[in-house]
């Protein structure tokens, strides 16, 4: 219950941090490793490239995405994260360092971390077979607790913390849906920008179920936020900072969206599925994507989550 308070304090004090959020995260490229070769796309045009990515570059780089994902929910919701059986592959084998398993209070938000973990699993399974012998290994991956962390930076740009200060994502059942809430729409936006990439109708069908799965994810994670937010409503601004917060580092348009719809300051009205006028959701290149994960809104091959950057041929994110 301190925990749970302590969060709530910090949100309640964000107004006066995110306006150096930006700040923060040019300072971050600024002092980041420079690379190029990743092929790079607007959310406007996501099929632009400079060299077109085959189907199987396509998917290791979602494998990369799915080893972040199964390790973060594996170790909240069971306290232990993949086999090592699931971790080999192609480059340089990584570890996950720093999860932990979630006291949860909410008997339903344990359901949900279990049941997300599991799909996780199988999606990193499912890719390395799909890859046959091609598959990469898992990269290192950071998803600890302590001020130098992944997390505490996402955090702290977004203005939930101040400097110096952590970020737990297991602490409580708030915390876990907040780190939840980066990944899942990131995963999202990430398989809707790869998928008219794919050349190949059977490998085509597949990303399409795995990101209906990934949207799922992400509906419950927004609609547990938004109807925890409806008493605690520093949750639902927490949404709207990390929202800014991606929107800072993948480009200059404003289309990523928090529980609430953009713009307003009700409460009362939910935006469980952040869309277009059009009602479709944005894409993310995989520059993009690699922008957020890596915590940068320079062209750079490592940093945030993937402390050594991902493994495979599409590992540079987006010059902003």
């Amino acid at each position: 219950m301190e925990a749970r308070l302590d969060m709530i304090e910090a949100l309640d004090e964000r107004s006066n941090r995110r306006e150096g959020r930006r700040d923060f995260f040019r300072a971050m490229g600024a002092a980041a490793v420079i690379a190029g070769g990743a092929a790079v796309a607007t959310r406007t045009s996501p099929l632009i490239a400079q060299t077109a990515p085959s189907d199987g570059d396509i998917l290791n780089f979602a494998l990369n995405l799915e080893y972040l994902e199964a390790q973060f929910y594996l170790y909240a919701a069971t306290g232990e994260g993949l086999p090592a059986t699931l971790t080999g592959g192609a480059g340089t084998v990584g570890t996950a360092t720093g999860g932990r398993r979630v006291a949860f209070t909410d008997p339903a938000v344990a359901a949900y971390a279990r049941e997300i973990a599991e799909d996780e699993r199988q999606h990193v399974i499912f890719l390395r077979n799909a890859l046959g012998t091609t598959f990469v290994a898992q990269p290192t991956i950071d998803i600890g607790v302590g001020p130098d962390t992944a997390f505490s930076a996402a955090a702290r740009a977004a203005g939930l913390i101040g400097a110096g200060e952590t970020f737990d994502p297991y602490a409580n059942d708030e915390n876990f849906l907040l780190a939840a809430f980066i990944f899942e729409d990131l995963g999202v936006t990430a398989y809707k920008g790869a998928a008219p990439l794919l050349t190949s109708k059977t490998f085509l069908e597949a990303a399409a179920g795995i990101l209906a799965v990934e949207a799922y994810h992400a509906a419950i994670v927004r609609t547990t936020l938004y109807a925890k937010g409806i008493e605690t409503p520093a949750l639902i601004d927490a949404t709207e900072a990390i929202s800014d917060a991606r929107d800072s580092l993948d480009g200059t348009d404003d289309l990523d969206q928090g529980v609430r719809p953009s713009g307003t300051g009700d409460s009362t009205v939910s935006n469980i599925a952040p869309l277009d006028e059009n009602g479709i959701a944005f894409s993310r290149s995989a520059g993009q994507t690699l922008n957020v994960a890596y915590l940068n809104n320079m062209a750079t091959d490592r940093g945030g989550f993937f402390p050594n950057g991902v493994n495979g041929t599409i590992r540079t994110s987006a010059a902003n």
